[in-house]
């Protein structure tokens, strides 16, 4: 079985192929192909395109045309795991059915049935300040209220957030944080309960208090997915607690089937 591998926002396939080394390498399904892919105006995908681009049913659909020609049209069912960003088109994959999902592990999932939700709103401006200022917005960024707001409930979800200022070519792909958190993961509860009916067996991994992700709306997922939830330490109790924890939860449900 294939495990395509989904990242999150400003970031690149390196993130969970970086996290999930261990847990993939100590597989029962060793022989099981992982693909990472780029999304959008991220990592090694150098188009960036129009606003209407970065919708999340079109990044879905990008991402399961790239998927299949990987697999030379192989669409025997796979495992999609997914971190933030890569929740949400994971699970576009699943309920629209463009790939045949058997399995899926949503990881500290951010989008719910709301356009630019208040967790999200600082993606947006940082994207408007890269446009603008570049790398150096980042010190824009610092002083307005969004940023405090974040850093103040934890430290660690700050910095993340600064690190959309250094990442790769992050000014001219400013527009994915403009136009990407205003997109809706599902339109309701009914829509997401469509996922477990079709058969697709899931879990859903929250953070303990992550403000850019928060545990509500991963509470919100694994009920209507009728899923489990599995809940881990937040990162500002130490990343490598948090990463631990990950590695022992994923590594589990991959082993159960």
């Amino acid at each position: 079985m294939t495990i395509l591998l989904l990242h999150g926002l400003g970031s690149d396939r390196r993130q969970p192929l970086d996290l999930l080394a261990p847990v993939l390498a100590a597989s029962p399904g060793r022989s099981e192909r992982v693909l990472a892919l780029d999304v959008r105006a991220h990592g090694a995908y150098p188009e960036v395109g129009r606003p209407a681009d970065f919708q999340l049913d079109r990044l879905a659909e990008d991402v399961a045309r790239r998927t299949l020609a990987e697999l030379e049209g192989d669409d025997a069912p796979l495992t999609v795991i997914g971190i933030s960003m890569g929740a949400a088109i994971g699970l576009r994959l699943a309920i629209d059915g463009l790939l045949r999902v058997r399995r899926a592990v949503y990881l500290r999932p951010s989008f719910d049935d709301r356009s630019l939700p208040e967790h999200l709103r600082p993606f947006p401006v940082i994207g408007e300040m890269l446009a603008e200022a570049g790398p150096d917005g980042a010190d824009l960024f610092r002083a307005t209220e969004l940023y405090e707001r974040v850093a103040h409930a934890s430290p660690a979800g700050g910095r993340a957030l600064l690190t959309q200022f250094t990442a790769p070519d992050a000014a001219p792909r400013a527009i994915r944080l403009v136009e990407i958190p205003r997109n809706r993961a599902f339109a309701d509860d009914a829509e997401l309960a469509a996922s477990a009916r079709a058969g697709i067996r899931s879990l859903v991994v929250g953070a303990e208090r992550d403000p850019v992700h928060p545990l509500p709306i991963a509470q919100r997922w694994a009920a209507a997915l009728d899923a489990p939830l599995s809940t881990v330490p937040a990162r500002d109790a130490g990343l490598p607690a948090q990463t631990r924890a990950i590695h022992a939860v994923v590594g589990r449900f991959l082993a159960e089937d």
